[in-house]
């Protein structure tokens, strides 16, 4: 009996430790794929702020093109934004049957709002406008810093990223109650993107926020971007909900965010910001500045003092042509290429939309490479292209370090070693050590510090010997049952309890064992997309161990090949055998192995697999850039837009095109020839040309 308990024991220890492997190896799976994309919106980012730095308008219609389509958001005085978002000229219909709103709010409004969420009904147009104008009313009134007392309320309740999630805001408030006079919120940033109904967690958070201004408490994230916005889905799901005046809401919201504190204090001993802190966070400086100037934190590179100068003569409307004597050089192209062969004859209309279709391609990945080549660490970043013109006298280094000082409190994470350094993971902010987060401590007399920003399995986590609190409020983030939600209370001894909880009634039917299965089978879904999105690559890869040219490689050269293309930091050899299928004598036939992959993405979506794999690869990209250039947000693009935006970057291709050449071009990519281009057209236009392999 004895021997066999032992027996026992040692079976359910290794099936727990391979099961606690399992989902090791599932959760770096989801991270990595959810960072590497938030690193390709910054350096998307990064590329338009290099275009607009380097591009010298020709007239002063190109100038206000640029302008509109690559600064962070149109300069609105506070006049034209009260006209221009005016709720009151919004008639409410009399067959409207959802919640109404008067203003001042009370709490009777914010338990109408909840019930009719509950069932499905939306908020009018003309209340959501409202709100948002009372809201931008109140935040302008609040420090960048936000002061709690545990002395007023029994206890202050810190929640974290909610992404959307309407489910989970609901869980919190029914196990904790709604806010009141006697129970503080403070939510830490992130209320929108990836989930469903990010309009309704706004709405609730913003009138509970007016509802009970000294117990409610709003942190900005990182999310909090309208440039953000443009990839994970905010935007969009403003539009598909609010057709008439989504453009309107999306402007009040993109100001409203803006104005959103940095960061809370409670008790003085707690502080509780979005990401996290660096080696040079200044809660001093955080306190004084002017944070609405910062509308997106993303930028490009630094400007040249000289290209600055340029830039503010020619908003001003001066021309800088005529004011450089005439025989000095002209300012460098973007990407100095030599002056490609004269375009195929628009006759042929099928090879010239493959000639455009390669050429700009190539062109914006030289731009791309560009970018990343000239990036260094030691490299200073401009503040936000929103800043306005006034802002322009103030000292270039104190914008600098203001901008800085944000990026950090909303993209840093934490790492166990000691030092801060760049967070390339990510793209933005840094990673920053325990002994960082000692000196912060000891400067500013704090305890300990609260921060989100990262899913966690359990929803909390501590690190740095319990000086930094993760908290994750957003269950079932990355799949069902991948992960708890949490919320932190906090009492007047500082003690964080902790309330965790599930949101989705499914994962509380799974067993350990199917909740880490259906979790792992929907993060190799995921992975096997990103292998497949890059095919090409991966065959080019393969081919420099196959010198032989045999179709065969060893399962450590597939390893260390996939991870050369992809970059995302895995342990191939662990994940190898969820991947590979199949091999013989420890070889691998590689393209076999990609054929099936495009077999199983191919049972998909019926579509061929080149122009598949394009989609994968680029699609976030593609959308983002279609988004930025439809600034209506019509959901197309007007011939107008398309002839500007084309004459940009062909005056960077060296393509030689005429005002007709560019007219018959974007006839052609109108497919449905209805005189607009929507996305699915833009997508087909600007795919990229497979290389012969």
């Amino acid at each position: 009996a004895f021997k066999a308990a032992v027996l026992i024991q040692q079976w359910y220890r290794r099936y727990v430790a391979r099961l606690e492997m399992r989902r090791r190896c599932t959760w770096r799976i989801f991270q990595s794929i959810e960072y590497a994309c938030e690193q390709d919106q910054i350096k998307l980012h990064n590329f338009f702020s290099y275009l607009m730095d380097h591009f010298t308008p020709s007239s002063s219609k190109e100038r206000d093109f640029i302008s509109r389509m690559f600064v962070s958001g149109e300069s609105f005085k506070e006049a034209e934004l009260e006209k221009y978002c005016d709720y009151e000229s919004i008639e409410v219909p009399d067959s409207y049957t959802g919640p109404h709103l008067s203003f001042p709010l009370l709490p009777d409004h914010a338990t109408a709002l909840l019930e009719a969420f509950k069932q499905k009904q939306q908020l009018h147009a003309r209340y959501v406008l409202n709100l948002l104008h009372e809201t931008r009313k109140h935040l302008k009134q609040l420090p960048n810093i936000s002061h709690v007392s545990t002395c007023y309320s029994e206890e202050v309740t810190v929640c974290g990223d909610l992404h959307g999630q309407l489910d989970d805001l609901f869980l919190i408030f029914y196990k904790n109650g709604l806010p009141s006079p006697s129970k503080s919120y403070v939510f830490n940033g992130d209320f929108v993107d990836r989930g469903k109904q990010s309009v309704e967690v706004l709405i609730v958070l913003f009138t509970f926020l007016l509802i009970y201004p000294k117990e409610v408490h709003l942190n900005r994230g990182n999310h909090e971007d309208h440039m953000v916005n443009l990839r994970y889905g905010f935007t969009k799901e403003v539009m598909q909900k609010y057709k008439v005046h989504g453009k309107k809401i999306l402007k009040m919201i993109q100001n409203v965010f803006c104005w959103l504190p940095l960061a809370t204090l409670i008790d003085q001993k707690v502080l509780v910001i979005h990401g996290g802190i660096s080696d040079t966070t200044d809660l001093d400086m955080l306190e004084t500045i002017q944070r609405h100037r910062f509308i997106s934190v993303l930028r490009g590179k630094k400007r040249k003092e000289s290209n600055r100068n340029v830039e503010v003569q020619e908003i001003n409307g001066e021309n800088n042509a005529e004011a450089e004597p005439s025989g000095k050089e002209a300012a460098p192209s973007l990407c100095p290429q030599p002056r490609p062969a004269q375009a195929p004859s628009m006759a042929n209309r099928q090879e010239f939309s493959r000639w455009v279709r390669q050429t700009v391609q190539e062109q914006i990945e030289r731009c791309r490479r560009l970018v990343d080549v000239s990036e260094s660490e030691s490299e200073e970043l401009t503040y936000s292209s929103s800043v306005s013109l006034a802002d322009l006298d103030a000292p270039y280094w104190t914008r600098q370090e203001e901008w800085k000082q944000i990026l950090d409190i909303l993209w840093s994470d934490p790492m166990p070693q000691e030092g801060c350094r760049v967070n390339t993971v990510r793209g933005g902010g840094c990673y920053f050590g325990p002994d960082v987060t000692g000196r912060i401590l000891e400067k500013h007399n704090l305890q300990f510090l609260i921060r989100s920003h990262e899913c966690k399995q359990e929803g909390y986590e501590f690190c740095h010997s319990r000086k930094v609190l993760t908290i994750f409020s957003a269950s079932n983030y990355y799949e069902i049952g991948s992960n708890r939600g949490a919320y932190v209370k906090l009492g007047p001894d500082l003690v964080p309890h902790f309330v965790q909880y599930q949101a989705n009634k499914t994962a509380h039917t799974l067993t350990m064992t199917q909740r880490i299965s259906r979790v792992e089978e929907s993060a190799f879904r995921a992975l096997r997309e990103k292998l497949f999105a890059h095919t090409s690559a991966l065959i080019s890869a393969f081919k420099a161990y196959d010198k032989d040219n045999t179709g065969r490689i060893t399962l450590s050269s597939w390893a260390t090949a996939v991870e050369s293309v992809l970059h995302l930091g895995l342990p191939w050899r662990m994940l190898r055998p969820q991947l590979v299928r199949s091999t013989a004598e420890g070889m691998l036939e590689y393209r076999s192995w990609l054929d099936d992959l495009a077999v199983e993405q191919r049972s998909q979506e019926h579509i061929q697999s080149s122009l598949l794999e394009v989609i994968y690869r680029n699609r976030s990209n593609l959308e983002t850039i279609f988004r930025i250039i439809d600034r209506d947000h019509s959901g197309l693009i007007s011939f107008e837009e398309f002839h500007q935006t084309w004459k940009l970057f062909s005056s960077h291709m060296n393509i030689e095109l005429t005002d007709d050449g560019i007219s018959d071009l974007v006839r052609s990519i109108d497919f449905n020839k209805d005189g607009n281009i929507d996305f699915n057209e833009f997508l087909e236009a600007f795919r990229l040309v497979r290389q012969a392999e």
